[in-house]
C-alpha cells in the first residue's frame, strides 16, 4: 500500500509542480506588465486551486469536504485558518470571494510566483522582522479590504502537524484589533493526509469547516482565546473523528499519544 501510494504521490507532484510553474510564469508576466489583477490571471488562479483538488482526488485519493461557508459574513472580514497542509490554500480559496492571503516574504521573492501572488492581492510579511513587520502588513491589509478583499491568514504562521501544540502569533491579534472586522475561524484535519514534509500523501477525506464569526470589538486576550478555542476544538474533533473512522496512513506514536491526551476522560 505504501509503495503504491508513494508512486501516486510522485505523479501528483509532477503535475502539481509542473502546472504551478507554468501558471506562475503566465500570471507573473501579466502581473509584471499590468501591475494588477486581470480577468485572465484571476481565471488561472481559480483553475490552479480547482485543478489541484482534482489531482489530489483522482491521483492521490484525497477527497475534499468543506462546510460552513454560510458563516462567512458579507463584506470585509478576516478568515483565520488552521494550517496543516498546502491543501488548506486550495480548499479555502473557492469560498472567500476575492481573497488576500498573508504570504511569507520568501515566497514573494520567487521570480514569477511572487509577481503573480502580488498581482492577485497577496500581502507580504517578513516573519524575521517580528513585530516590526506588522505596520506594513496592516497598511496593506487595509488597502486590500478597501479593494473588496477578504483577508486570509494562517495565525500560527506555518504548517503544523495534526494535534501539535498550538502557537498563535500576535499578528492576528493586531489585525483583529485594528481592522475592526469580523474574524471567521477555520478548522481542518488535512495534515492527516498531506502532512508537512511528508514523502507520501495518504488517501482519505480532508475536511475543513468555516466556524461562526467572532465579532469585532472584543479585548485582545478574549478574542485570542475565543479564536484558539474555536479552531483547536473543532480541528481536534475532525482529526479524532477521522482516526476513529479508520484511516490508511500509519499512525506514529506521537500522533497516537496526542490523540489519547485530547480524548475526554471516561
Amino acid at each position: 500500500m505504501a509503495a503504491i501510494q508513494a508512486v501516486r504521490t510522485a505523479l501528483f507532484y509532477v503535475l502539481f509542480i509542473g502546472q504551478t510553474a507554468i501558471i506562475a510564469i503566465i500570471v507573473g508576466i501579466i502581473g509584471l506588465i499590468m501591475q494588477r489583477r486581470t480577468a485572465l490571471s484571476w481565471a488561472l488562479a481559480r483553475y490552479w486551486c480547482w485543478s489541484n483538488l482534482v489531482f489530489l482526488r483522482w491521483i492521490a485519493g484525497v477527497d475534499t469536504d468543506v462546510s460552513g461557508a454560510e458563516n462567512i459574513p458579507p463584506g470585509g472580514c478576516i478568515i483565520a485558518s488552521k494550517h496543516q497542509s498546502d491543501w488548506d490554500v486550495f480548499a479555502v480559496f473557492p469560498h472567500t470571494g476575492r481573497p488576500a492571503y498573508i504570504v511569507k516574504k520568501e515566497l514573494m521573492r520567487i521570480p514569477f510566483f511572487g509577481w503573480a501572488a502580488r498581482s492577485l492581492d497577496c500581502i507580504e510579511v517578513d516573519r524575521q522582522k517580528g513585530a516590526e513587520a506588522i505596520p506594513d502588513m496592516m497598511r496593506n491589509a487595509r488597502a486590500a479590504l478597501d479593494r473588496g478583499c477578504r483577508i486570509v491568514i494562517f495565525p500560527e504562521g506555518t504548517r503544523k502537524a495534526p494535534l501539535a501544540p498550538a502557537e498563535y502569533r500576535q499578528g492576528i491579534v493586531r489585525m483583529y484589533s485594528e481592522l475592526n472586522v469580523p474574524v471567521v475561524p477555520v478548522a481542518l484535519n488535512s495534515g492527516l493526509y498531506w502532512g508537512r514534509n511528508s514523502p507520501v500523501i495518504w488517501p482519505g477525506t480532508a475536511r475543513g469547516r468555516f466556524l461562526p464569526p467572532i465579532e469585532p470589538g472584543l479585548p485582545p486576550d478574549v478574542f485570542l482565546e475565543r479564536l484558539r478555542s474555536a479552531i483547536e476544538t473543532e480541528s481536534d474533533r475532525l482529526i479524532l473523528g477521522a482516526i476513529d473512522a479508520g484511516i490508511s496512513r500509519p499512525l506514529s506514536p506521537t500522533l497516537l499519544a496526542r490523540a489519547a491526551e485530547r480524548r475526554p476522560a471516561s
